[in-house]
């Protein structure tokens, strides 16, 4: 790890952080009108009991500089666990530092160590930057799957039937 960064295991005292982050990632985004959450709900949805995601802060010379949320998946296929990143964010003024690389090392090695098959993530198709950076570290893309949700009011009336 580059040398002055810390990456920890965040807490419910970092909600408020987080959030700040997930703003900041937003607005990178070009989606900040998306963000639909506060820092109770980050509090609750990332450090209450039956919480389902984990998040990491990334620490340079003590001041924190950056974040990742991620879960656990499965894959039949594979009949094992998986890693899902949903957020690595570094803020601008400190990208280039390693502190990406680093958390994204960070949680490879949990998959490796936890017998993980997969790690894996989205990334926007305009998002260059970001696109190279995951190549440079040997991610692929997976062109064959295209990605489907439902939300709000279309996940309400598919579930009511």
């Amino acid at each position: 790890m580059a040398a002055g960064l810390h990456i920890r295991p965040a807490t419910a005292d970092d909600a408020g952080l987080i959030l700040h982050f997930i703003r900041e990632l937003a607005i990178y985004e070009r989606a900040e009108s998306s963000v639909q959450t506060d820092e109770a709900g980050i509090r609750a949805s990332l450090f209450g009991a039956d919480a389902k995601a984990q998040a990491l802060v990334c620490e340079r010379d003590g001041q924190a500089i950056g974040y990742a949320v991620y879960f656990y998946n499965y894959s039949t296929w594979l009949g094992r666990n998986g890693i899902y990143l949903e957020d690595l964010y570094v803020s601008p003024e400190h990208r280039g530092c390693g502190a990406g690389k680093a958390l994204l090392q960070h949680i490879a090695r949990l998959a490796v160590a936890q017998g993980c098959g997969r790690f894996e993530w989205s990334v926007l198709d305009w998002n260059t930057p970001a696109i190279d950076f995951y190549r440079a570290a040997g991610a692929l893309p997976q062109d064959e799957w295209t990605v489907y949700r439902l939300q709000g009011d279309a996940l309400r009336r598919f579930a009511e039937g």
